[in-house]
């Protein structure tokens, strides 16, 4: 273990190059704990990388909290205000009722439910962008399907739609000039004022979706509803849309991946592995000791906050074979791309499901995808995530 200071790892400006990758993988290869001094965080944070070390602060028997926020920037003294109200940032009893409450709705069972509405959206995608000129797949299609899912999922009118991907685009990408229009605060702003008025029609003219669910329990404030909307509309939508993107770009730089996941030779189950590991969209999770712990050989008193680099773990050394490589055949593929121990993403069969039926109708329709150029990346820290990728798509 080699412990390293002097680099606020909470610099957007570090991800905005493919060097992250070589920094991520030195530190995992070293097993290494870094301090951030304060910067973009107020009181400065530890680091870990290697995919043990990561999967030891997410486990869910270990010594750590969510609830005093789960981003960089939130620690003990300066805790995220909805810790304890939102699922992602709570625990115990408030976390497993909202998992019960949510958990159906975006259960497998669900997700196939919802696949039609998927491969309806890609279809629609694929006619605009067949046989067209340049098509940037970071705004025409990575966002598109998301979106319509989980807009489906909490009720939101489809006229909506729009805005409320460029909403969640300023809420995870604000350090990006792309959305330099608005803070992320501000966009989280909006978005809690667009659910406030679509609770209230729900609770007039309730229905099957996520909004009158939560509604229907009575032990949750309108606060904690509003606060699990935004949650699991950015959840299910800033994570998956770069995941796709990617599933894209794999098919641009993998030679031979369209013509196997077409004929069969490769699992697409196995494939859609693969891609969330490769592009690991949720950059990095915090979490704050809850009491005196050892970490790679280091002590830390309680209330320490330590960030979880994902994309780092997921390609650890010594855990996958020649990391940097995306192979469609790759097992096992212990990645931790939607985390690990209790605050899983309770989203991931719907991802899953997004992802394997991108992948066939890709394949299906299209006989090439030629990278226009390379992909630029987000100036962000909390998303690894795609600025643009333009692509020409060539039907068959």
């Amino acid at each position: 273990m080699q412990t390293t200071t002097a680099v606020d790892l909470g610099n957007p400006d570090l991800y905005t190059t493919l060097d992250r990758h070589d920094r991520w993988r030195d530190y995992a290869a070293e097993d290494a704990m870094v301090w951030s001094g304060p910067g973009s965080s107020p009181s400065g944070f530890w680091s870990v990388f290697s995919h043990q070390a990561c999967a030891a602060v997410l486990a869910p028997s270990a010594p750590f909290t969510s609830e005093y926020g789960m981003m960089i920037g939130f620690d003990r003294d300066h805790p995220d205000n909805s810790g304890g109200q939102m699922m992602v940032v709570s625990e115990q009893d408030q976390h497993r009722k909202l998992r019960k409450l949510v958990g159906p709705l975006l259960s497998r069972a669900a997700a196939r439910k919802l696949s039609e509405r998927v491969r309806a959206e890609v279809s629609g995608a694929l006619d605009r962008v067949l046989d067209g000129g340049v098509c940037d797949v970071a705004a025409a299609i990575g966002p598109r399907i998301p979106a319509a899912v989980v807009c489906e999922i909490l009720g939101v009118p489809a006229e909506d739609q729009d805005m409320l991907i460029d909403l969640t685009n300023h809420a995870f990408g604000g350090e990006d000039e792309l959305f330099d229009g608005m803070t992320p605060r501000q966009a989280h702003t909006e978005i809690l004022v667009y659910f406030d008025e679509l609770i209230t029609a729900r609770r007039a003219s309730p229905g099957e979706d996520l909004v009158s669910t939560l509604l229907s329990d009575d032990e949750l404030s309108i606060d904690d509803v509003l606060l699990n909307c935004d949650n699991v509309l950015i959840g299910g939508n800033e994570t998956t849309r770069h995941a796709i993107t990617g599933a894209v770009h794999a098919f641009a730089t993998v030679p031979g991946l369209l013509a196997q996941v077409r004929d069969g030779d490769a699992d697409v189950d196995t494939v859609v592995d693969e891609v969330l590991r490769w592009t690991s969209p949720a950059m990095h999770v915090l979490r704050v000791t809850t009491g005196d712990v050892t970490i790679n050989g280091r002590d830390l008193d309680a209330g320490t906050p330590v960030v979880a680099w994902l994309p780092a773990a997921n390609r650890d050394p010594a855990v996958f074979d020649d990391p940097d490589t995306f192979r469609p055949g790759r097992k096992p593929n212990r990645h931790i791309a939607f985390g690990h121990g209790m605050h899983h993403c309770l989203g991931s069969a719907l991802a899953r499901i997004e992802l394997a039926v991108v992948l066939r109708e890709v394949a299906e329709r299209v006989s090439r995808v030629e990278l226009v150029k390379e992909p630029s990346w987000l100036r962000a820290v909390v998303v690894q995530g795609y600025r643009e990728l333009p692509v020409r798509f060539t039907g068959r």
